[in-house]
């Protein structure tokens, strides 16, 4: 699923094999900034996302970063995706005052889930520097 997410429109760059890899072993360990979570509808896997923990100082206090949101295709307009917001902000009741994500723009589907969600368009633009 990860090399479908990152092969698609959905994702600016694409990531190696390694990478992927890397991810999955970060959150299958117990570095403390990363979670992993397979996404089930019926038994069936529907999707995956990966959630990174920070701190905000716009916000005094902990952020939670959806990384990445993927979910089947077979699997959407289900509610899957709004359902997952649910779960991830319940988690983390009382505790984060910012949640975040990144989207690209020509993903209508997703900014619509984003939106009906609460999330709005920052008034910025991210920059980043890879090392």
């Amino acid at each position: 699923m990860m090399r479908v997410f990152y092969d698609s429109d959905a994702v600016l760059h694409t990531a190696s094999d390694e990478i992927l890899y890397r991810d999955i072993d970060d959150c299958l360990s117990d570095l403390p900034y990363i979670e992993g979570y397979v996404i089930e509808e019926n038994g069936e896997i529907a999707g995956y996302s990966m959630v990174a923990k920070s701190y905000t100082t716009e916000y005094g206090g902990l952020l939670i970063f959806i990384e990445d949101l993927y979910i089947k295709e077979d699997f959407r307009g289900l509610g899957i995706g709004s359902s997952f917001f649910c779960f991830i902000e319940e988690k983390y009741k009382g505790q984060a005052v910012r949640y975040k994500l990144e989207v690209e723009e020509e993903n209508e589907n997703a900014i619509s889930v984003y939106e009906k969600r609460g999330y709005k368009k920052l008034g910025y633009f991210t920059m980043s520097k890879e090392v």
